[in-house]
Order: C-alpha cells, then sequence, then structure tokens
C-alpha cells in the first residue's frame, strides 16, 4: 500500500483510515478514535497545520514511515 502513495504531500484522516462511503480504501484500517488516540500516545505520526490552523494533516512521509516501521512486524507474525 505504500507504493499507492505519493511520494511527497499530505493526507487527511479519512485519507489514512478510509472512508467506505466515499470510496476512500483505508491506508491504516483503524477507527477514527483509535487513530486520534494513537495520536496523542505517539503511536501515529503527529498531524501538521502547515494547510492552515483549521486544516488537520498529515505528512506522506510521516504515514509511508509508520508503514516501513510496522511492516518488519507483521511479517514476524505471520
Amino acid at each position: 500500500m505504500a507504493n499507492a502513495l505519493p511520494s511527497t504531500g499530505f493526507l487527511r484522516v479519512a485519507d489514512i483510515i478510509g472512508n467506505p462511503k466515499a470510496g476512500i480504501p483505508a491506508i491504516i484500517p483503524v477507527s477514527k478514535t483509535t487513530w486520534l488516540d494513537g495520536v496523542r500516545t505517539g503511536r501515529y505520526p503527529q498531524p501538521t497545520k502547515a494547510l492552515g490552523k483549521r486544516i488537520t494533516a498529515w505528512r506522506v512521509e510521516d504515514i509511508r514511515a509508520l508503514i516501513e516501521g510496522a511492516a518488519p512486524a507483521q511479517a514476524s507474525a505471520a
């Protein structure tokens, strides 16, 4: 899935956790509450307000690093 991400840019929460009603597949298949709790506790990357103070987004590079960091743990668990 990391290959489907652009090399740079920003993602909104719906782009990360998916939105079936809008046809957006999940990159990280968790609920919005789980995602935001993970951000608060440091499990997931911190968002940026670089696009505006009312726009919360995550850097693609941070999401890609999260996926790549989780891949070895998932592979060894199988």
